[in-house]
């Protein structure tokens, strides 16, 4: 295996702010993505890894198999993959994930392979944790996940390998694992969003009257219930949704399989040719794959123009660091900058819209976007995928036709303007997210949602050590004025850095009332940052010896997305940092969790326990 440096041309089509992001990113990595190369190739072997085994290992490997395929993993010539699924059915999302591993062993035994369940990842949700203590593991599910799946990778049995996931810290931890296994090739395989609910936009009006004291739990929970109705991914752009968006553009899912619904033919037929495709890129197949070398310098920057120009989840500004990280690739908030001055806004969806991810798979989707911006030049064609060399594949649109999945006809049009639009008239210039820094700090602010006249707020600090701080402050009338919430210790290191969405309700009713209000936080508020200016991701954080710690009721605190700049007005030198008021340490299985708060790195690299 060889690097992937990228070269100083691109070729004329690259826009060359991208092309010099992938320039930079290259040239800050090549010591790091070297060595991972390096790692990688020694891992690899010929034929495959279980012919090393001895016959003791061997016969473990596949006692609970059946006849046929214990003769075929006996040999040297027959490629087995691993199935890793994050499979539960409590949670709406992966309940579809039950019967995927039948379909794919099936499809892949009559490729000429063999298919393994190889083990099981944690998938917790966010949205059941909002606001309790179990929302403090979160984050850190992500680098468990990571661990589970290298441990179900471990035995030396596999010549690729299929991972089932779909939410927040699941595909992010999936990823991660598999790029520890970077000789495999894999492919991610999605469940699809549930059919269309409640409208989102009415969905969050209910929960501001809640918050307002104008309905009950009752009317509350009746709204939630009817968004959130059936087998499937929760409908709005949030970070399960961008997850699926980055896995097709980095070429991990079959073109269109993002948001295709669950239990339809064409989301069978998918399932099955991931498997199948995974076959052909093993070392024993013709178009040998691995993903180590497929996630590249290129297909990172691809992830990221994707996600800016989607307004995707804040979250993916962790995430993506600690995927690129994975792979030998040191990316950098800088990069996301960059790269968010020339890629324009292309879609409407919730949080920063009305529409749902249905409406937009229907309005042309991932084909219609993944188009425009390779027309543009913002995306590299040049990668390696699932379906082979290029991205161009991903521009059509999927079909069955007479049973067989098939791609013909490129997605040329917009099926919706009010939802998806092609680079030549964008909903706004630049991409959802932007980089604030200053004396603060440096963080992230979404501000898709956001109308531009609140993009300036400069107001009296109010400090909080939790949301539920606030949320008392708020239910006791104290909230007057125009202000700046501080809600600080609520980072890695302090607490695993916890969303923060019971801070939206409130805060949103106050902004409707005429105040000027804005969020600034070590927290985070994820894919579903609302129409509040929040500063969140804030590193160094409270907890580390940022200067939150030193932030005072009082304090003019000035936020301006315009300018990118986070700035105390305040003379911080000489005062003693404030102390942590909530405990995170036990309970809800905190406990366990000690030794990754202790370990964690900062937001701005990741919020990993891993030091790749």
């Amino acid at each position: 295996m060889t690097a992937n440096t990228p070269d100083a041309g691109y070729g004329p089509a690259v826009h060359p702010v991208v092309a010099d992001v992938t320039r930079r990113l290259a040239e800050r990595s090549a010591a790091t993505r070297s060595a991972y190369l390096e790692r990688i190739a020694a891992a690899a072997s010929e034929g495959p890894a279980r012919g090393s085994l001895g016959c003791a290992n061997l016969a473990h490997g596949f006692a609970a198999c059946g006849v046929s395929d214990k003769l075929a993993l006996a040999g040297d010539v027959t490629p087995n993959l691993a199935i890793v699924s994050s499979y539960n059915d409590m949670l709406s999302a992966h309940q579809p994930l039950k019967t995927y591993p039948d379909t794919i062993k099936a499809a892949v035994s009559e490729a000429g392979g063999v298919a393994q369940f190889a083990g099981g990842v944690p998938a917790m949700c966010d949205g059941i944790t909002q606001g309790r203590a179990g929302m403090e593991l979160s984050l850190f599910s992500r680098d468990v996940i990571a661990m589970a799946t290298a441990v179900a990778l471990s035995h030396d049995m596999f010549d690729g390998a299929l991972m089932l996931g779909v939410c927040d810290k699941i595909v992010p931890g999936l990823l991660i694992g598999a790029l520890s296994f970077g000789h495999l090739p894999v492919a991610f395989v999605p469940a699809g969003p549930m059919p269309s609910g409640l409208p989102n936009k009415d969905k969050a009006r209910v929960r501001q009257q809640f918050a307002e004291g104008k309905v009950g739990r009752r009317e509350l929970l009746q709204a939630e219930s009817a968004a959130y109705h059936s087998p499937g991914t929760c409908t709005f752009y949030g970070t399960a949704n961008s997850n699926q968006m980055l896995m097709e553009v980095m070429g991990l899912h079959l073109p269109g399989a993002s948001f295709e619904q669950p239990g339809t033919p064409l989301r069978e037929a998918f399932t099955a040719e991931a498997g199948r495709r995974v076959l052909g890129h093993t070392a024993l197949g013709q178009h040998h794959t691995p993903i180590g070398e497929q996630i590249d310098e290129r297909a990172i920057v691809n992830a990221v123009v994707a996600l800016l120009a989607t307004g995707g989840s804040t979250n993916h500004t962790l995430h993506l660091v600690a995927m690129a990280a994975a792979a030998g690739i040191e990316l950098t908030w800088d990069d996301f900058a960059s790269l968010s001055e020339v890629v324009p806004l292309l879609t409407r969806m919730y949080p920063n819209g009305a529409a749902d991810v249905n409406q937009f798979h229907e309005a042309g989707g991932m084909a219609y976007l993944i188009g425009s911006l390779l027309d543009a030049g913002l995306l590299h064609e040049d990668v390696r995928t699932l379906m082979g060399e290029g991205l161009s594949q991903y521009r059509l649109a999927p079909r069955l036709e007479d049973g067989t999945l098939t791609w013909v006809d490129e997605v040329k049009e917009t099926g919706d303007t009010s939802v998806l639009r092609g680079v030549e008239e964008p909903f706004a210039s630049d991409g959802g997210l932007r980089m604030l820094s200053g004396n603060l700090g440096r963080a992230v602010i979404k501000v898709s949602a956001v109308a531009p006249e609140r993009h300036v707020v400069e107001a009296p600090a109010k400090v909080f050590g939790d949301q539920a701080e606030l949320q008392a402050a708020f239910s006791a009338g104290e909230l007057t004025g125009d202000f700046v919430a501080v809600v600080r210790f609520q980072g890695p290191q302090a607490n695993g850095m916890p969303e923060l969405h019971k801070l939206t309700p409130p805060l949103a009713v106050l902004q409707d009332r005429g105040q000027k209000v804005a969020l600034v936080t070590d927290g985070r508020m994820s894919g579903a940052s609302g129409k509040v200016p929040a500063a969140i991701h804030v590193s160094p954080e409270a907890k580390a010896g940022g200067p939150l710690a030193l932030v005072r009721d009082g304090d003019p605190i000035r936020l301006d997305a315009t300018t990118g700049t986070l700035e105390v007005l305040a003379d911080l030198s000489g005062r003693e940092p404030a102390e942590a008021t909530a405990d995170s340490g036990s309970g809800t299985g905190r406990e366990l969790f000690a030794a990754m708060r202790g370990s964690v790195g900062p937001a701005e690299k990741g919020a990993g326990v891993f030091h790749l």
